[in-house]
């Protein structure tokens, strides 16, 4: 039976916080392959290091391997940056004590891309590359520097990009802007790739909202308009806020519900205080009971600052399945293609006040159009997020390298 590496410093294992997508795949591929997950000690979301005799004892289809990472308090962070250095050389250690037909690894971290490329590339083990976000550029958006100074200070996530797509024998991009990448920023061509959504689990997410929708009370006569997701720079929930506080006095029953945590809580939260408005900040809550909140939402928003250089991101597939209608403010033409044309919600303009009350307004009145969305929404995610059925075609191009 051929052996496959699954590289990813961040991934939620069982009982965990953060995203459970290279699990979900690991499990998946292990019906045909010995698979090894390899991650780091360092727990991404919860900023704390694994009990690794815990992980030990996971039962799992798969083989779970942790590369010590010392680890960081903050996701922009100098510290992070050494952390993922040391966190690489002992994952290229990991890799060096065993034989692999072939290597799935996650970019960013670019510099883990490079180096388990050009480990893959001298060992001439076949090498696919998930493109799931872009660094530098995401983080170009959040220090604000000049052209320049940028240039000079991300040149490395450049170069290791670079390095990454040349090592590699193929792509999978997250949304097709990332899978075009390595063509469309790096000059490289002739190498097979393949957009797969990350997408959801759903029957995970339907179980979920069943076993927890009697435990959310959720009156008739308001009008839940929901954001699930991190409260970081990228997320433009200053300007959620700010429609709920024009809407406050003539519409007292639109409740804008916040779910989630991040590094701009507490000054989000100083914005929400500044004027009367009905914004609840939930919190975070495990995934499965999110699931029954964007359920019970009449409105669910993926809110983006304008300069977001993101695409079609990890929340879309939950919002999806929770059939009910989007409001989207990323600027992704992809995405703001997809939602036009496939009719599960409405675009508005980044950081536009006005014009976030105006369609929430007109939500709140056409009951009737939010339900052919929100039916739409459930078509899209059961025919085109549902990992079950989207992540073959990851199993299918290892298939044609193997």
């Amino acid at each position: 039976m051929k052996k496959i590496a699954i590289v990813t410093l961040s991934v939620a294992l069982d009982g965990e916080k953060g995203y459970s997508r290279f699990r979900f795949l690991a499990n998946m591929l292990s019906q045909y392959y010995r698979v090894d997950l390899i991650t780091s000690t360092f727990q991404h979301w919860e900023k704390k290091q694994r009990d690794v005799s815990a992980v030990s004892k996971m039962n799992s289809k798969f083989n779970i391997e942790l590369a010590y990472e010392p680890g960081y308090k903050k996701n922009v962070d100098i510290r992070r940056f050494f952390s993922h250095r040391i966190a690489v050389k002992n994952i290229i250690r990991l890799l060096e004590k065993r034989e692999y037909d072939l290597i799935y690894c996650i970019i960013p971290d670019n510099n883990m891309a490079a180096a388990v490329g050009r480990f893959a590339k001298k060992k001439g083990i076949k090498y696919i590359v998930d493109i799931e976000d872009l660094w530098p550029e995401a983080m170009e958006m959040v220090m604000h520097l000049p052209e320049i100074l940028n240039r000079m200070l991300f040149y490395s996530f450049r170069k290791d990009a670079k390095t990454a797509y040349e090592c590699a024998d193929a792509f999978v991009g997250t949304s097709d802007e990332y899978r075009d990448v390595p063509k469309q920023k790096y000059g490289i061509e002739g190498k097979q790739a393949v957009t797969v959504y990350v997408g959801c689990d759903l029957s995970d997410f339907d179980n979920g909202a069943k076993e927890f929708e009697n435990k959310i009370d959720k009156p008739d006569e308001e009008f839940w308009v929901t954001y699930a997701g991190n409260l970081g720079s990228s997320y433009d929930i200053p300007t959620l806020i700010k429609a709920a506080q024009k809407l406050y006095d003539d519409y007292p029953k639109i409740m804008i519900k916040i779910l989630g945590g991040g590094p701009l809580e507490e000054e989000f939260k100083n914005i929400a205080k500044a004027k009367p408005c009905n914004v609840e900040f939930v919190g975070y809550i495990p995934y499965r009971k999110m699931a029954a909140y964007l359920v019970k939402s009449d409105v669910l928003v993926n809110s983006f600052v304008r300069k977001a250089p993101q695409s079609i991101v990890t929340k879309i597939g939950d919002y999806l399945a929770a059939g009910r209608p989007m409001i989207n403010t990323l600027t992704s033409p992809e995405f703001r293609k997809k939602v036009e044309m496939d009719g599960f919600g409405v675009n508005v303009e980044a950081e536009d006040v006005y014009g976030l009350v105006n369609v929430i307004k007109r939500l709140n009145v056409e009951k009737d159009h939010n339900d052919l969305m929100g039916g739409r929404a459930r078509e899209i995610a059961e025919s085109q997020f549902d990992r079950k059925y989207s992540y073959q075609d990851i199993k299918e191009l290892i298939e044609q390298l193997l």
